[in-house]
């Protein structure tokens, strides 16, 4: 088969996955190729991720976004982390911060000289050594180039999709409004060859990338993938979202409140708080879901509640002949860690750096979808530890997520850590060593060793090397001023 340049790419859909991609491609490589968006306005998005991880600030500079310009327009606050309440049992509460803790020598990790220093008996939490996890906890936030912070957003995701949709038309992308009916496919490869408009017009391409939402029109319906379903591994399958009015002073983090059936997530933006309620409609119908969300609500609601359906799980390829899947077209994997947004950026620049100028091969196909796997049951991995690591037994939800079967290689991870306080990243990992101890530890493993390396240093030596590190933690800390007071001053939007 002769290969076919691309000269002409196709985005199927809208959304945050949509002009993402749009973005970064007319940013980068709009060059040597024309870039269409297909989107219709009477089709709506899912538009609950307002969440984010650091790396989109990478992603953000790569496309040079002014970052405050970016928050005024998505009603943006920062996130420090995650705290993930009723997890490890009822009324228990730990943080899942962005930040590294402690110092790390060659041998292992901080929390390797933490555990020494329990065992000498001194009680510090392992969270009271990590800078972002303590301004987290009060409620400060602040950067600058001699105090500097890892922090990612909360974001109105629809008024980040309108912010990327003008700076992507500012470079040349153009939209064109309209419903798919139909994907055609060149008779010879199976190829896409163009897709049919319910307006009677056609829109060729050389590639296309689908970002269509759940149903894959593309990837899917069309090009037949398949689907790796993870339920039985990721039991929830609802969700029910709700916005409500700004509280006055919103929290530098997230937070994951769990319940009997699930969880509940509350993300503050600037004007409002995102609401939702995550769980398993095997133990909660949608009626109870809904009415659990409402009374769990702090301030009063600006919309109707919206139940969202899904599936966990993932395409067989995220990249099929001519045609990449972005967003929930290429699967999904619940927002407990607030991923979806960095897999759909992971997905670009990755694209971006296979990019088939000459022609589609099965070598960078192959390599994609490696690379796409490996990142994404490694996030699994993370996600299912929370539900699986747990001393919850007061619902039949907990006792299956206790009793149920995990993969080989989170297993392996669980019980080197319990036995060797050791955690070893894999090749996808996004999630750095200090992630997996901090939910480890806050979900109540407790390792029996730790490395011989942390009792070499006498009491003295250890006693000032811990003392010294909260000591510059809370030095730094004086100087913050509050979340509110800095974005006040940073980012205010226009009442």
């Amino acid at each position: 088969m002769k290969q076919q340049q691309i000269k002409q790419v196709v985005i199927a859909g809208g959304g945050t996955a949509g002009w993402m991609a749009a973005a970064a491609l007319a940013k980068l490589l709009n060059k040597d190729i024309e870039i269409c968006l297909i989107e219709s306005d009477d089709i709506g998005t899912v538009g609950v991720g307002e969440a984010t991880i650091p790396p989109i600030r990478t992603f953000h500079k790569l496309l040079g976004i002014d970052e405050q310009e970016f928050m005024r327009a998505t009603q943006a606050t920062f996130k420090l982390g995650i705290r993930f309440e009723n997890w490890h049992q009822p009324n228990s509460d730990y943080i899942h911060s962005f930040g590294m803790t402690g110092k790390e020598c060659w041998a292992g990790e901080f929390h390797h000289f933490w555990l020494h220093w329990q065992k000498m008996g001194n009680t510090d939490d392992f969270a009271d050594y990590c800078y972002e996890l303590q301004a987290a906890k009060q409620g400060k936030f602040g950067f600058s180039p001699q105090n500097p912070i890892n922090y990612a957003f909360h974001m109105d995701a629809s008024r980040y999709a309108a912010f990327l949709r003008a700076f992507s038309e500012n470079l040349g992308v153009k939209r064109i409004e309209g419903k798919i009916e139909r994907v055609n496919k060149h008779v010879d490869n199976g190829f896409i060859k163009s897709l049919s408009l319910d307006n009677n017009t056609e829109i060729a391409g050389d590639f296309f990338i689908d970002c269509t939402g759940f149903k894959g029109i593309l990837i899917e319906q069309a090009l037949h993938t398949g689907f790796e379903d993870w339920s039985h591994l990721l039991p929830c399958d609802s969700a029910v979202a709700v916005q409500t009015k700004g509280t006055p002073d919103p929290l530098p983090y997230t937070r994951s409140i769990a319940h009997q059936s699930g969880w509940q997530w509350q993300i503050p933006l600037q004007n409002r708080v995102g609401n939702g309620l995550v769980y398993c409609s095997r133990y909660l119908n949608d009626h109870n879901a809904t009415k659990l969300l409402l009374d769990n609500l702090i301030g009063d609601t600006l919309t109707e509640p919206k139940i969202i359906k899904f599936k966990t799980g993932r395409r067989r390829k995220g990249w099929n002949k001519n045609c990449l899947a972005l967003g929930l077209a290429s699967g999904f994997l619940e927002p407990l860690e607030s991923t979806s947004i960095h897999l759909i950026m992971t997905g670009i620049i990755r694209f971006m750096r296979l990019f088939p100028f000459t022609g589609v091969t099965p070598q960078a196909i192959d390599e994609y979808n490696k690379q796409l796997q490996s990142e994404l049951e490694s996030i699994r991995d993370f996600i299912v530890l929370h539900y699986k690591v747990t001393d919850r037994q007061d619902s039949e939800f907990w006792r299956h997520c206790q009793a149920m079967e995990i993969p080989e290689s989170l297993a392996h991870k669980i019980a080197l850590f319990k036995e060797t306080g050791r955690v070893f990243l894999d090749d996808g990992d996004i999630f750095r060593v200090d992630s997996w101890v901090q939910v480890m530890l806050g979900q109540g493993v407790k390792p029996a060793q730790y490395h011989h390396v942390a009792s070499l240093m006498n009491n003295q030596e250890l006693s000032r090397f811990m003392q010294g590190i909260k000591q510059q933690i809370a030095h730094r800390l004086a100087q913050l001023p509050t979340h509110k007071e800095f974005i006040n001053e940073y980012c205010r939007i226009d009442d």
